[in-house]
């Protein structure tokens, strides 16, 4: 099949596979210029962003038109990665016997489980389409809603089996990657930072929103049908997945490149930059997932429902730190953000020892808007670090997908050093003065590798 005069993508149903030669019975042969508008939910042939006369007629509004899809579908899985979070403190309300070290194991396994998901999740896209994994990723986390719809209504019910439904809620952390990766594909370079930086701030405010929402439906069910948590949720995994399949498309230009996770594993910055990300996306997911807990335990008189403001003005942060990094650089804000989120942890420390509410939930707004700005900072300065090292674009982008998968690792570590703390000290103060020594170090790191020489010359 040919292109067309003006390079537009042909379209053709869904019945023709991504790599072979459509009949004439499907195909748009010499497609009309208006094609990417006129036809959804279909293959796209031949889809170059970079080439200005597709991008002007009609492939802006098709990339934009996906972008938003794919961040309702990417909300609803935070949203469901994040669940527990805000379930497990009201647990013991709804009669379930549960010690402090349980209650942080049900808030860090879905973060493990979804870091570890966020590598095949990336291939997912190349492999099946952009829109086609959508609608199957959100379908999935009816799996996760299902389960904790059933474990939680027993006071019952065995802790593995919580454990197991708390795992499950990991589906909704590989979502992240996935989304990431089909947006990467329809944007020309000069926006597909923007893109990426909305697609991720729209995702992580997916927490924010069920941190929200969940304690005051929980609240019509009088404390004790937590089950509801989940109900909610169906309608809009229905939703999202019939947007996808009506409006969202596929690229068979998208192709699954397993040799840019090979070249970026055996570049020393791949490890570095996912180390430094462990302490921002990381620190971001483990606060967020356990702040709620945090405060029912802290401060059991202060309403849960205030814990959504960690993570939203985190999620809001986020998209800022990209655009000052482009200002200033990524290593200029990613230590600013170190600093800052020990400051933050400080703060906490001394807010315990005084017991002061307000002193204490500053302090954590402090330490999420340091950590959105460094998640923006931290994926800004990964393209200029290979450039400027000689990396090449595909070592840059396998670079992307393994920071994004170790850095959410994080979300595990942060909760289980709080229940280790409280555990063996009775306290969280051991854990945030490891977490001020980590973030040290960190600064260190990237001061010492990226503030220096040839890189800081680039403002990487």
């Amino acid at each position: 099949m040919q292109e067309d005069s003006v390079s537009t993508p042909i379209t053709h149903d869904d019945q023709t596979s991504a790599g072979s030669e459509p009949t004439s019975s499907t195909a748009t042969e010499t497609a009309p210029k208006s094609a990417v508008q006129r036809y959804t939910g279909r293959w796209i042939d031949h889809w170059d962003p970079e080439d200005k006369t597709l991008w002007e007629d009609g492939g802006r509004r098709t990339a934009r038109r996906n972008l938003v899809l794919s961040i309702f579908a990417e909300f609803l899985g935070f949203g469901a990665w994040a669940l527990w979070s805000i379930v497990v403190p009201q647990l013991p309300a709804a009669g379930f016997d549960l010690t402090v070290d349980q209650m942080f194991w049900l808030i860090s396994v879905p973060a493990l489980v979804g870091a570890t998901l966020r590598i095949p999740y990336t291939f997912a896209v190349p492999v099946f389409g952009g829109r086609n994994w959508t609608i199957v990723s959100a379908l999935l986390l009816l799996l996760p809603i299902g389960a904790l719809m059933l474990t939680v209504s027993d006071p019952t019910t065995p802790f593995p089996l919580l454990l197991g439904a708390a795992a499950l809620a990991g589906l909704g952390g590989g979502n992240f990657a996935s989304s990431m990766a089909n947006i990467s594909f329809f944007f020309p370079e000069k926006e597909k930072g923007a893109a990426l930086g909305w697609n991720a701030a729209g995702g992580n405010i997916g927490t924010a929103a069920v941190q929200l929402a969940v304690p005051l439906v929980i609240v019509t069910g009088a404390g004790v049908a937590l089950d509801r948590a989940g109900l909610i949720f169906i309608p809009f995994i229905l939703l999202a997945a019939f947007l996808a399949w009506r409006w969202m498309d596929n690229l068979t230009e998208a192709k699954a490149d397993p040799r840019s996770f090979g070249v970026a594993v055996k570049n020393k910055h791949t490890w570095i930059i996912s180390f430094i990300y462990i302490g921002t996306f990381g620190s971001f997911i483990g606060y967020a997932g356990a702040f709620p807990t945090l405060l029912k335990g802290q401060f059991p008189d202060v309403a849960i429902p205030l814990a959504f403001m960690g993570a939203l003005v985190g999620s809001v942060a986020r998209p800022l730190g990209g655009i000052l990094a482009d200002r200033v650089g990524g290593v200029a804000v990613t230590l600013g953000s170190f600093t800052v989120m020990a400051l933050g942890a400080m703060g906490a420390i001394y807010a315990l020892g005084t017991g002061s509410f307000a002193m204490f939930f500053g302090s954590f707004l402090i330490l999420f808007v340091a950590t959105g700005m460094g998640n923006g900072s931290v994926y800004r300065m990964i393209p200029a670090v290979f450039k400027v090292s000689g990396g090449t674009a595909n070592a840059a982008a396998g670079c992307i997908g393994i920071a994004g998968a170790i850095g959410a690792f994080g979300g595990f570590l942060i909760p289980r050093g709080f229940a280790l703390s409280t555990t063996v000290a009775g306290s969280l103060v051991p854990a945030l003065w490891v977490f001020i020594g980590v973030y040290a170090v960190m600064a260190f790191v990237t001061w010492f590798v990226y503030g220096r020489g040839a890189m800081a010359e680039a403002r990487v």
